[in-house]
Formats: structure tokens, sequence, C-alpha cells
């Protein structure tokens, strides 16, 4: 198939552009190659897409409405995997604008191009910060996301609203992909395992914030990857069991689905740290900070709706997604480890 892949250049993009591809489709990816994090990294990663039969790439804003109109009218996609957007809950803090502009903007015109051209379905990734407020764990698409703590999570539960209004008012099948605290290979420099990694080998001390107490879902790239590439071809269809008297946040009589991608088993950061002390050689300096404003303590997705629905469950363990992610980065800046 053709698709459209947003977000081309990102880290995820990355590795569901070198999944899709490896499946034989053609992919078409789409970014701006904004300066939220090192341009030279997004670049590296297109420089190896570019060596890759059936990759194109498109420099475009996802909120250029005119452009967006263009692309979608020339090519012609038969689906589209939508994984642009402006990242990180703690920079959401400093500019709020920069979210609306190409999580809400720019997804605006994403689905006006979708429903305008004839594109099947839409896979979109939305983020486990929707859950905000709740710590009713794990934390489960069937239960409603209404209480998020941050402009990022309010604007990508923005998305999956947006996504249903479409699905119902113009028969879009879209899927909605919460993705649980992804990390590995060419990751951005504002991750945790990056900012670990990095201050680990230079000496420097690290922040562990909620005096390391947090739990997380750590997801592998490769697994967030399959999962993604796997919905694509899996097309969302109406739920014959939706009940407007109850209604699944989940599913609808529309042709629209959410799921959770995690790695559903919640890992502790102080273990975490310790996987990347092994993974080094070297012990960090830790620099104990209280719960961020935004930050929730633990994550955990329940992934049964996937399993079921796409048929895929990551697998993969820290010990072996932190080792792979070590040794690119000491490989990629050139550090020697242990």
């Amino acid at each position: 198939m053709k698709i459209l892949l947003t977000g081309g250049a990102g880290f995820i993009g990355y590795h569901t552009t070198l999944n899709l591809l490896a499946r034989g489709h053609e992919v078409v990816g789409l970014d701006n190659l904004n300066e939220y994090y090192d341009v030279t990294l997004k670049e590296a990663r297109l420089d190896r897409l570019r060596r890759q039969a059936g990759f194109r790439f498109v420099r475009l804003d996802l909120a250029d409405d005119g452009g967006m109109k263009e692309l979608f009218a020339r090519e012609k996609f038969q689906r589209v995997v939508h994984l642009g957007a402006q990242a990180g809950v703690r920079y959401s803090l400093q500019n709020p604008h920069s979210y609306v502009h190409s999580n809400v903007t720019g997804t605006l015109n994403v689905l006006e191009g979708c429903r305008h051209n004839g594109v099947e379905h839409l896979v979109y990734a939305s983020t486990s910060s929707v859950y905000g407020a709740n710590t009713n764990m794990p934390f489960s698409p069937h239960r409603i996301a209404d209480h998020p703590l941050t402009i990022y999570a309010a604007t990508k539960r923005s998305n999956e609203l947006m996504a249903h209004t479409y699905s119902s008012l113009f028969g879009l099948p879209t899927t909605g992909l919460r993705f649980f605290t992804v990390y590995g290979p060419w990751g951005r420099p504002d991750m945790a395992l990056f900012l670990f990694t990095r201050n680990i080998l230079e000496g420097k001390p690290i922040d562990v914030f909620n005096n390391g107490h947090h739990r997380r879902d750590f997801t592998y790239v490769e697994d967030i990857a399959e999962g993604v590439a796997r919905s694509c071809e899996q097309v969302a269809q109406p739920s014959p069991a939706w009940d407007s008297n109850a209604p699944d946040p989940a599913s609808s009589r529309v042709p629209f689905r959410i799921y959770n991608i995690g790695n559903h088993q919640p890992v502790e950061l102080m273990r975490y740290i310790e996987v990347i002390e092994d993974c080094l050689g070297r012990k960090a300096q830790k620099n104990f900070l209280p719960l961020q404003p935004g930050d929730v303590p633990e994550t955990f997705a329940d992934i049964e709706d996937l399993a079921r629905d796409v048929g895929y469950r990551p697998a993969t363990p820290i010990e072996v997604g932190v080792r792979r992610f070590v040794d690119w980065f000491c490989e990629y800046y050139g550090y020697k480890a242990g």
C-alpha cells in the first residue's frame, strides 16, 4: 500500500517506517524538521531511510493547510500513519502554543486530507498521558480519560475526540494508539534514557524525579513500531455491541478504535537506572527530586484489546532494550562504555 507517515524523521516514525518498508509498503515520510531537539539526529535518521527502496521524504509542516491539501490531492494515499506531533510533557508547560499548532491544527489537516481523498484507514499516535489523574491500574481504554494533567495530554485527548467525529460524520476508519514510555535506539535527547546514559558516561549527576518512586511501563520502540504497522493493516470496524446507554470509550457504533500499546510490565525507575548502570559498567550520581508538575507516579497498560484484535503483545524486556540503546548511543556519539 501507499502510506503517508507523518513525523517521518522522528524517533518512533523512523522505526515504524523501517517496519512498513520491510512489509513491502511504499512510504512517504513527512516532517517539518523543527528545532525542538538536535536536527542533525533527525537528518541522520532520514539518511538511513533514504537508502531504503520505497521511501520518499517531504518536508512540510502539518499545520500548513494549503501544503497538506496539495500533498493529499497529489499522492492519493491509501492509508495514513499520523505520528507527527510536538512531543514532550514538561516542555508543554513552557510553550503550550506549539502543542496546539502541531497537535490540534496539524491533526485537523490530516483528518481533512483523509476525508477528502478516500483514505481507507487513519492510525494516529496518542499517549498514556491522557489517563492523567486516573490511578486505577492497569490503565484501560474502556475507562474515561478526561482528566489530563498537561497541555500535551489534552491535545492528544482532543485528537481522539476529533478522530471519533470524523469516523462518525464521514465514515473514516480511525485507530488511536496510546503509547507507554517508549525507549530505544535513535531516541530523543530529551528522554530519560538518553539523559541518564549521557550524564553517567560524562560523570555528571542524573535527576531522579519523584525520589525514584516512579513505575513506568517502559516499551521498546521496535515493539511500538510492530504494533503500529499491524494496526495500520487492521482497519477499524464499528462495534456491533456498542451501547449508547453505557458508552465504551474504546469503541463506537462507527469505525473507531482506541488501543494501548505498552509492555504491560511496570518497572521501578531505580531498577531501570540499575540496568543502565550495568550496561555502562558505571554507577550514576543521583540527584533526587520531588514529583514534577504534570508527572504521574505510575503507568501500566492493559493491552488485552490489542492482543485480541491486532494479535500482538509487546514483550521486549528492559535488559534487552536498554542494552540495544546503549550500544547504539556509544557507537553514534563515540563513547566507550565500561
